[in-house]
């Protein structure tokens, strides 16, 4: 359980999660007054944050499994608390119990806390006192709308921070571990010995390279430190059953434990292996080809409309141009015989790196469409994310999913373009909490549709013939706006009128995080600044996109985006990429290039024309063996292990370093 520094929030351990072994189970902790807990006063005390925490992980099903707490800086004294009421109320379960706790660039409890804490000074103070910290890029500092709000998280937290007191003798009895970067201006070895006092168990200080937010970033090493220490503290309990073990106990009676999947690479072998018997694949392991297989079997205007770019074209083939400028720098003999393809994302474990991204109108490509794209999404274990636009209802498409049995590390999110009508928006949003979306990605490229001759020349887009509006036509409140007795033109006429909301801006953004407490992405970010208006207004993610090079002819590639809006937004916020991925090695470019993961389109929809749910599975069966053997190729046993150290830009090598060969 992870306890976040002032004015910090539950992302903060984003990258921490992603590097951490898959069974070991990460929980964040939410503080009020911010992001999906923004209308909630602050607390004014360390000890109500600690209470806080304390009752949610009660109410989240895991006091019956071994705990490690851990805080960072300001979240070191939460955690601190939160131990302390933990022990007194010996409430952990029968079988869990509070293993250690890891608190991390803090000073002891028992220090004047006020005394280093800005809360009563003006604004540029507080913004110096995060520069001189580190860990926030400076373009985010020079924005006045997210020095505003960082400000305000900052004197929040920092009231609280500044009415904290603690006894010289307060301990827990539970071994602690200090972690203290090497670079952290606030902190010093001398000042961290005070921790000792407030623990009756062993007690230890571990270095870690770095500044104040070395926790927090991106490969700091962290996580093998802690996963070392929690491996050898479970290993000592006699009785403290294996995490996976004791994920299984906790799950409800009826729900039996998920087999581990095999490695994704598996495919390559099961493929050679039908071969000895004459079977071979159905469609084509290159996923490139789909697209003019799909042409043979698809209506000619349906196959344009999901094929189609905007204008000449060229966005679309930036897209793929820009892959191609990268090439992949591999490291040998790095010991990658297993590989960990889960990531970490808005405070879930998922199975691999890629979503199944939005896309409209899929009975234009087979007859079932995004139900039989979902239930191919739960057979692989990827995740879904259902269009706005799409041709059967949320409501039907989450039955199809669940049926299929996509698990909770499957989530399901909703793609929303947001109509101009303020109470048809409110009900889609609130009908996609009620069925069971965990978060909603706002897209934000389509004031209007691009100027698409493909569409164009066959005058065909599915919507007008009924095509991917039944998200709409299942709405209560849409209904209720038709007169008696519509018909199939005067529903269309009237979806026409109030589906695109070119006025929107980022003031409207705060009116979404009213209606809902889901995590936000907004999707089709290419400029950083937009980023950075984006999270100002309140979201919590972003996704790097052009749509697919079908709006703006002439745009930037996504990849080449890419880089920048992660250096704008730092390594704590959660990035997506989309647009022009179709491989495997497409992939470990985008996430070495910053992304967290990635949104995969078009192919998957041509597998859907080939062969339905099947077809659809093949495909993304195809893309994450191609992705499992490239991490292997290049050395990376796991996500966390693709950095940016692993791609460079085509040509010659830099002769930097040379290198002497050796004659022995």
């Amino acid at each position: 359980m992870c306890f976040p520094h002032a004015g910090g929030a539950a992302v903060a351990f984003t990258a921490l999660s992603a590097a951490l072994p898959a069974d070991i189970e990460v929980v964040a902790v939410q503080y009020p007054g911010r992001q999906d807990r923004r209308a909630e006063p602050f607390a004014d005390d360390i000890t109500t944050l600690a209470a806080g925490a304390v009752e949610a992980l009660a109410g989240a099903g895991c006091d019956d499994r071994p705990l490690f707490l851990l805080g960072h800086s300001l979240g070191s004294l939460v955690a601190f608390e939160a131990a302390r009421l933990l022990e007194r109320r010996g409430d952990l379960g029968q079988r869990g119990g509070l293993e250690r706790l890891f608190a991390s660039a803090a000073w002891p409890p028992s220090a004047d806390w006020k005394a280093g804490t800005p809360e009563d000074s003006g604004d540029d103070v507080i913004v110096e006192h995060v520069r001189w910290l580190g860990g926030v890029p400076e373009a985010l500092l020079d924005d006045p709308g997210t020095v505003a709000e960082m400000v305000r998280l900052m004197r929040g937290d920092n009231e609280a921070l500044g009415n904290y007191r603690c006894a010289e003798g307060a301990a827990v009895a539970a071994p602690l571990t200090v972690l203290l970067a090497e670079d952290d201006p606030k902190n010093t070895a001398e000042q961290m010995t005070g921790w000792a006092r407030h623990t009756r168990g062993a007690y230890a200080l571990e270095p870690l390279p770095g500044g104040h937010f070395a926790l927090t970033e991106r490969d700091s090493g962290a996580a093998p430190l802690l996963t070392r220490y929690i491996r050898e503290d479970l290993k000592k309990a006699a009785t403290a059953p294996d995490p996976v073990t004791a994920a299984q106990a906790s799950a409800p009676a009826q729900a039996a434990p998920t087999a581990p999947r095999a490695p994704r690479a598996e495919l390559v072998r099961e493929i050679y292996l039908a071969g000895i018997a004459g079977e071979r694949p159905r469609l084509s392991t290159d996923l490139t080809t789909l697209k003019d297989a799909a042409r043979a079997v698809m209506e000619p205007r349906a196959h344009a409309y999901v094929a189609g770019d905007a204008g000449t074209g060229a966005t679309g083939r930036a897209n793929r141009e820009a892959f191609d400028q990268w090439r992949l720098l591999p490291r040998m003999w790095k010991g990658g015989g297993e590989r960990d393809l889960s990531v970490s994302l808005l405070g879930r474990r998922l199975d691999v790196p890629v979503l199944l991204a939005p896309v409209a109108a899929q009975t234009v490509a087979h007859p079932e469409g995004e139900l039989a794209s979902a239930r191919a999404a739960a057979e692989v274990g990827v995740p879904f994310v259902l269009s706005s636009f799409s041709s059967h209802s949320l409501e039907d498409v989450a039955q199809a999913a669940e049926a299929a049995g996509a698990a909770d590390s499957q989530p399901r999110w909703y793609q929303l373009y947001w109509p101009n009508d303020p109470a048809v928006a409110e009900s889609l949003v609130r009908r996609v909490a009620a069925a069971g979306y965990t978060a909603i990605v706002v897209t934000v490229d389509n004031p209007t549709f691009g100027y698409r001759p493909s569409d164009l020349d066959t005058a065909y887009l599915p919507f007008v013939h009924g095509e991917g509006i039944a998200n709409f036509t299942s709405d209560p409140v849409f209904r209720s706006q038709l007169p008696e007795e519509a018909g199939e033109m005067a529903t269309v006429a009237h979806w026409a009128k109030i589906a695109s909301n070119p006025t929107l801006t980022w003031d409207d953004l705060p009116r979404l995080r009213r209606w809902t407490d889901l995590p936000l992405l907004i999707k089709g970010i290419q400029h950083p600044d937009d980023a950075h208006r984006a999270l100002a207004a309140g979201a919590d993610g972003v996704v790097v996109s052009n749509h697919g090079g079908r709006q703006l002819d002439g745009g930037v590639a996504a990849l080449d985006a890419l880089p920048a809006v992660r250096a704008a937004v730092g390594p704590h916020v959660p990035v997506l990429m989309d647009s022009g991925i179709r491989t495997g090695t497409d992939i470990v470019k985008a996430l070495a290039l910053g992304a967290d993961a990635v949104l995969y389109g078009r192919p998957y929809v041509y597998g859907l024309a080939l062969n339905g749910q099947a077809g659809a599975a093949h495909a993304l069966r195809c893309l994450l063996a191609d992705l499992d053997l490239a991490m292997t190729l290049t050395g990376c046993p796991s996500v966390a292990d693709i950095t940016r150290e692993l791609v460079v830009l085509r040509g010659p090598l830099p002769e930097d370093r040379p290198v002497r060969a050796s004659r022995r």
